[in-house]
């Protein structure tokens, strides 16, 4: 009689574990809190019905499987659900009665402390087998010390035994691997179905007649709806203008027929407000382990964005391949240890001096002495020794652009970049076209500052460049306490010049006396500069008064045999009047020095023209 009460038992055990699986499955909605409730009440009743089918063979003690499903529920389910278990249980046994209540509350109290004590010694979420054997051992050694405890009853102890304590041991045993095994199978249930609902881009997996069966949220948010279950059952016929969906229906269903997989599939689709939008979809054949086909799952991404960035990309190439030719890139990946491990055919073709030494597995130290040996550079020397292998080696490994003249007349740009593992990724480019664009934009850069810094009719510097040049000669002339001439010439009656021989002929003159003016200021630092109309100016850094006061007389000689006709002149030809001043402590600023050779030109003209006046000094005649 006992044996058949504990197959029942175990029977009520097998049925209520199977229940529990069937509606946790089910019920997967459930919140973390009503699904320990509702373990701890599934185990609960269990034990109840248990206790029901229980026999009692001694007075009021009784023969169950109680203990398995409190241990269960304790190991498994934590506190909240061994708490509903437990009062059900004590609930149930004491409306039994007997003189074993108070020894069967005991009995609860412990399985269910002792069960809690092994999920916390082996953690909430273990599922291993040590886990299930110390919660069957639990239940064997409080069976085992009630039993012991309670050896007044005589044929209890003759019934329950070693044999039955073995039988509780290997029921809650095979209970608690089974609910191990089901949470295990649950969890990794949850991580698929997370993994498939959650994901960024749109999954979904179609029966036999490309019905939708799951998608993820992505999914049904792009058809309007709001829950990954109203796509259940749906077509694409129910989703698209009915042409778009036949093709996508004809095309499922190849796929199906062939077993033939699509991979990276692009495809448009026009919506209804006529934006255009781009996806990429793979498409795989659904098997099931009898190798009958059931379906099929695909994975859709919007390349929408990506797209739009190609078009730019293209439509900003077009743009640039107004002003450069168009580069092919070398592309080449070095490992951690300085060896090359992949490079392109652009990459050995851009240096092909050392392109043999440039083949995966090489060392960055035996390409390096490849281009020193073969003259591959114009920057390095033949005679480059280790240390400059070493050292550009080095360079491998920080991220880096260089610019790299070869000997064939070509430039390359050497970008460099580390990834995260220590390899490095270099991409070489030709950029001959650049450099040459650059020097060229280097020279009419200079051309078009000596164009901004020269008087456009004599061709010798204009008013802005004596002013910076009188400032900066003035203060390093303080600094060094050096000499600093200058000189100022004004064309005499050169407005009645202009008036008796036109404009033209002026023009021509001033020309001429500019070219003087060249003549004279031979040294790097003199500057020869038109001062503004008529007037024009010398700057003679490190020259001091009798030196300027030379060739001031040498303009003036030389003017004079040039013999420029100028009728309206006493001398019958063009002659310059000169105003020299030189360096004073005086001086405060570059404005003084301006003023006294000013001053001194005045002096020249009020004395009669055609003379050299230097700054408070007799004036020199003709």
């Amino acid at each position: 009689m006992p044996w058949q009460v504990l197959i029942g038992n175990l029977a009520a055990v097998s049925l209520v574990i199977s229940v529990w699986m069937h509606l946790h499955y089910n019920l997967y909605r459930l919140s973390k809190v009503q699904a320990k409730l509702g373990f701890g009440l599934m185990m609960g009743l269990g034990a109840v019905l248990s206790m029901i089918l229980s026999v009692e063979i001694d007075s009021g003690y009784y023969l169950d499987l109680r203990s398995t499903l409190l241990a269960v529920s304790a190991v498994y389910g934590g506190p909240l659900a061994v708490l509903v278990t437990g009062a059900f249980t004590s609930v149930q046994r004491i409306s039994m009665g007997g003189g074993g209540v108070e020894p069967a509350l005991i009995s609860i109290s412990l399985v269910s402390v002792l069960g809690l004590t092994v999920r916390f010694l082996f953690g909430r979420g273990s599922a291993d087998v040590k886990k299930a054997l110390a919660c069957a051992v639990t239940v064997a050694a409080v069976s085992l010390a009630m039993s012991i405890f309670h050896r007044g009853g005589g044929s209890y102890i003759a019934i329950v035994g070693l044999a039955v304590i073995g039988v509780k041991f290997a029921a809650t045993f095979a209970a608690a691997s089974v609910i191990a095994h089901f949470h295990a199978f649950t969890l990794e249930r949850d991580i698929l179905k997370a993994a498939l609902t959650q994901a960024p881009d749109f999954h979904y997996v179609k029966d036999r007649n490309s019905r939708f069966v799951v998608t993820n949220l992505n999914v049904a948010r792009n058809h309007d709806r709001t829950k990954s279950s109203e796509m259940v059952g749906l077509t694409d016929f129910d989703l698209y203008p009915s042409e778009m969906a036949q093709a996508f229906f004809d095309r499922e269903q190849e796929i199906m027929a062939t077993g033939e997989p699509i991979v990276d599939f692009e495809e448009p689709l026009v919506e209804e407000n006529g934006r255009e939008r781009w996806f990429l979809t793979s498409k795989v054949p659904l098997r099931n382990r009898h190798g009958d086909l059931i379906g099929l799952s695909g994975v859709t991404r919007d390349i929408t964005e990506k797209k739009r960035l190609v078009q730019d990309a293209l439509d900003s190439k077009n743009v640039l391949s107004q002003a450069m030719t168009e580069m092919s890139d070398g592309l080449a990946m070095f490992n951690p240890e300085g060896r090359l491990v992949f490079c392109n055919d652009q990459y050995r073709a851009a240096f092909p001096r050392s392109a043999d030494a440039r083949q995966p597995g090489a060392d960055i130290t035996d390409i390096l002495q490849a281009v020193v040996r073969n003259g591959e550079r114009i920057d390095v020397s033949p005679d480059a020794g280790e240390d400059w292998i070493e050292a550009s080696a080095m360079q491998l490994f920080l991220t880096h652009d260089s610019e790299i003249p070869m000997f064939d007349g070509r430039w390359l740009r050497q970008r460099t970049r580390l990834a995260a593992d220590g390899s490095a990724l270099v991409v070489v480019s030709d950029i001959t076209s650049m450099k040459h664009s650059e020097e060229r934009l280097t020279q009419l850069a200079l051309k078009m500052k000596g164009l901004a810094d020269t008087d456009a009719l004599t061709g010798i510097a204009n008013r802005r460049v004596f002013n910076e040049a009188i400032a900066e000669e003035f203060a390093r002339a303080r600094r060094a306490e050096s000499p600093l001439s200058l000189l100022l010439i004004d064309v005499d009656h050169f407005k009645a010049y202009n008036d008796t021989y036109g404009h033209l002929k002026g023009d021509n003159c001033l020309r001429i006396i500019g070219g003087i003016l060249r003549s004279i200021a031979k040294r790097p630092r003199d500057l020869a500069a038109r001062f503004g109309g008529e007037e024009f100016a010398i700057l003679l850094p490190g020259t001091d008064r009798d030196g300027a006061l030379r060739l001031a007389e040498t303009l003036r000689s030389t003017l004079k045999r040039h013999a420029i006709p100028h009728s309206e002149s006493s001398k019958a030809i063009v002659t310059v009047s000169i105003g020299v001043a030189n360096m004073s402590d005086t001086f405060l600023s570059s404005a003084d020095l301006v003023g006294a050779a000013d001053e001194a030109l005045y002096a020249a003209k009020k004395h009669g023209r055609d003379r050299v006046e230097a700054a408070a000094d007799q004036a020199r005649a003709a």
